[in-house]
């Protein structure tokens, strides 16, 4: 049975325990001594502290013997993390080369299942998550990023945080490091000290510098129908704006802004809408029949599926909206300067990176809740939709 040392939340194994499972020297001198942590904010060995080693083959059962040999004898020592309810890998370390790696385990078709390398060792693998917390809480080889935000503050800590995963992997992280370094510090581009009276204070000009001259617009009052009341989004909308084409996204900038009564209305199209579909402003349209609005009186943003007739959480407010929107585009010009390294095989890492990275800025997908469809958080993880 594994130990956890209540003050430093470390979860140690004994000599006995290690064995017959793990005869990789340092491993069983980092298991024995050091220790795992419980949880960080990128990985839980929870699983360990409550099952204690066990194989990939133990864990699934396999009774036909459909398991790949070379997973079958790989600990199961743990899991990555995401944001609330979603599935993530299991973290594999192998304990006859200490190498670490991570499996979807799939009950219903063992035979389909593979490794994906994340560390040459234990002592690695707790090195980045370790780096990869102090960089989410500002703190540590961080902590002089407290207050900086823009785009100069995430290319440096982008910088930052892979070298420290080059140093480790002899030059070459695995991919779900890399996109770590490049996808986590973008989180960093928006104060949030509330100047704008909305979640995030962008910088200025960072829309246009991201989609291009002319490609965001700007809305003056005479375009907002009388029941948009909230005033930071009415200043948000003047002076920010939001990108007219941002691939997922498509801003009503023909006419001025209509409440979702009166675009349909408009359109003679049959539909049945919302309560309070009066006060609800349509800023424009998703993919699949969509309508994105945002409640003129508290500026909430929310998505009208016309198909499901559901009124659903989108975004906090248009400023956690800009910055989806920006996030989303910066993700595919990244992955295409990468010759498309990102998307290749990974997607679902980086979807889940995407999806950490959105919910420390804005947590609507979150609190939001596990019976209710958020419209992001099915959109990231749509790998054949091809949003990211």
């Amino acid at each position: 049975m594994s130990t956890t040392d209540a003050g430093s939340a470390v979860i140690t194994l004994t000599e006995s325990e290690l064995d017959p499972w793990v005869t990789h020297a340092s491993t069983r001198h980092w298991l024995t001594g050091p220790g795992l942590p419980v949880d960080s904010g990128v990985l839980s060995f929870a699983e360990l502290s409550r099952e204690g080693l066990r194989t990939v083959a133990d864990s699934t059962g396999d009774p036909d013997d459909r398991l790949p040999a070379e997973l079958r004898e790989q600990l199961v020592i743990g899991g990555l993390l995401g944001p609330v309810g979603l599935e993530t890998e299991s973290v594999l370390l192998d304990g006859v080369t200490g190498e670490i790696s991570t499996t979807y385990v799939l009950h219903d078709r063992p035979d389909l299942m593979d490794r994906r390398p994340l560390a040459p060792s234990l002592r690695t693998l707790v090195r980045f998550a370790e780096a990869t917390d102090e960089l989410a809480g500002l703190r540590g080889q961080f902590a002089s990023y407290a207050g900086r935000y823009g785009p100069k503050a995430v290319a440096q800590a982008s910088q930052h945080l892979l070298a420290v995963f080059r140093d480790g992997a002899d030059g070459e992280p695995a991919p779900f490091w890399k996109m770590a370094a490049l996808i986590r510090p973008l989180s960093l581009v928006a104060g949030r000290s509330g100047a704008s009276g909305l979640s995030l204070d962008l910088p200025h000009r960072l829309l246009d510098q991201e989609f291009g001259p002319g490609k965001v617009a700007r809305f003056e009052d005479v375009d907002f129908p009388a029941t948009l009341t909230h005033e930071p989004t009415r200043r948000f909308l003047r002076e920010v704006g939001l990108p007219e084409d941002a691939h997922v996204f498509s801003l009503d900038t023909d006419v001025p802004l209509a409440t979702l009564a009166e675009y349909y209305a408009d359109t003679d199209t049959p539909a049945e809408l919302p309560v309070g579909s009066h006060r609800l402003i349509r800023l424009g349209h998703l993919v699949e029949d969509n309508s994105l609005v945002v409640d003129g009186a508290t500026g909430a943003v929310l998505n009208w599926s016309e198909p499901e007739a559901t009124l659903s959480p989108l975004n906090t407010d248009v400023s956690t909206l800009a910055f989806t929107l920006w996030l989303l585009h910066r993700e595919r010009a990244i992955d295409a300067e990468s010759s498309h390294e990102l998307t290749t095989d990974t997607y679902d890492q980086l979807a889940m990176t995407m999806l950490q990275v959105l919910s420390t800025v804005d947590p609507t997908g979150v609190t939001a809740g596990t019976t209710v469809r958020h419209y992001w958080t099915d959109a990231f993880q749509d790998e054949a939709g091809g949003v990211l």
